[in-house]
């Protein structure tokens, strides 16, 4: 081979193909059932609006983004998150000036250098969700509602919300004075990377896998809550364990980019070990200043989509890829190549998926790969011993064959999975 994908990127087709679209698609049919509407960023960005945002001290900014200069030697960025853009395009395109909360959803590729492993590439997918215009913490439980539905609509087993406040800009300075004077008498059970972060930013201690006894022995940042924040972590509580949402407690987690404010969260697969956080997200209420615009509220979460496919239920599968095709078409020769797809076009317009096989190979290895395909129904067109203007209709199931007219077959097809289905 003279060329191979770049590391850490993947291919996909195939059953598992078919299977990420089916998850998709049943993802994004339950944000759209809940109000949320899909937005399309670019995939890059300026470099400034992820420097500003996610926080010029992160691990993203400074290790793992793919940045490059354009033509003009303006810097541009592919989006390492898409929080930061959505709240771009939402303040750009004046969405803002309409009242309420904006609900907004979407699913794309995100790029981060990075060391591959399981469930973590340099290019990588997400989908995610934003609600913004409200302070209040009823819609933080309904992003953390709905982070929690769409695995239930993929039919995992209950999985485990993990909360904490990370503060706001009122009480989270005066947290980080006490957490680096706690921090002084720590420095040699520090990792290299904690050292730089005490001078700059120790809350990101916290995200670090190798200083975990060091972590156990800082102070907690809830108990440094100002007022505001202590009030709105309380209610969010009341109004989780009203609607019957479990959820632990956890003062040591805080979420890798510095926009977030107030509420942080994570679901994770309790069996799996190490490797169990399957999504996060958090209230993010002054990333709209940090792009240029007036104060917004704004809540939302994100997830991978290669994790969530390593941990899929396999009857989720199972039950959404039965078939590559409603029908598949066999095809004698060329001359009936003509009539074949026109077949295949008065099918489709009844709604059914049809696989036209062009292989120019024997008809008895079309029908095994209309088989292996798992089609419900295969027309074989060009037989000598059916009459002109008719197909061998065969139901897959039965094995039963039968000529019908070129123009009854999709009445046909109808009739025999509606007698099926009773």
């Amino acid at each position: 081979m003279k060329f191979t994908r770049p590391r850490g990127t993947n291919d996909f087709f195939g059953e598992p193909m078919e299977v990420w679209r089916e998850v998709e698609l049943a993802l994004a049919g339950y944000l759209r059932s809940s109000g949320y509407r899909e937005i399309r960023t670019p995939i890059f960005e300026s470099t400034d609006l992820f420097v500003r945002t996610v926080g010029e001290a992160t691990d993203i900014v400074t290790k793992e983004m793919y940045t490059f200069a354009d033509k003009k030697g303006r810097s541009l960025t592919l989006r390492p998150e898409n929080t930061a853009p959505v709240m771009r395009a939402y303040l750009e395109n004046g969405l803002n000036r309409t009242a309420g909360v904006a609900r907004f959803y979407y699913i794309g590729p995100m790029f981060r250098y990075d060391r591959p492993q399981a469930g973590r590439f340099r290019q990588f997918h997400q989908i995610g969700a934003e609600a913004l215009g409200s302070p209040g913490p009823a819609i933080d439980a309904e992003i953390i509602d709905a982070s929690l539905a769409l695995y239930r609509t993929l039919g995992f087993p209950p999985l485990e919300v993990r909360l904490n406040s990370v503060g706001c800009p009122v009480c989270r300075p005066k947290f980080k004075e006490i957490l680096t004077a706690s921090l002084a008498g720590l420095t040699g059970e520090l990792c290299a990377s904690c050292l730089d972060r005490t001078g700059t930013n120790p809350l990101r201690i916290f995200d670090c896998k190798e200083c975990a006894s060091v972590k156990e022995k800082l102070p907690h940042i809830t108990d440094h809550l100002c007022g505001e924040c202590r009030e709105h972590f309380a209610a969010l509580q009341g109004i989780l364990a009203a609607t019957g949402i479990g959820y632990v407690l956890d003062p040591l987690l805080v979420r890798g980019l510095d926009y977030y404010t107030k509420t942080a969260f994570e679901i994770l697969h309790p069996s799996l070990g190490a490797q169990n956080a399957l999504c996060g997200g958090g209230r993010y209420d002054g990333l709209a200043e940090d792009c240029g615009g007036p104060r917004v509220p704004a809540v939302g979460f994100s997830a991978g989509l290669e994790r969530l496919m390593e941990v899929l239920p396999g009857e989720f599968a199972a039950a959404r890829h039965a078939r590559e095709a409603d029908v598949s078409i066999a095809v004698l020769d060329d001359s009936c190549v003509a009539r074949s797809l026109s077949i295949a076009r008065s099918l489709r317009s009844r709604g059914f998926s049809v696989v036209v096989d062009l292989s120019g190979r024997a008809v008895k290895r079309q029908l095994k790969a209309a088989s292996d395909a798992r089609s419900a129904f295969t027309v074989i067109v060009g037989l000598a011993e059916i009459e002109p203007g008719a197909a061998a209709l065969k139901n897959m199931a039965t094995g039963l064959q039968r000529p019908v007219r070129d123009g009854d077959l999709g009445a046909e097809i109808e009739k025999e999975t509606g007698e099926k289905n009773e």
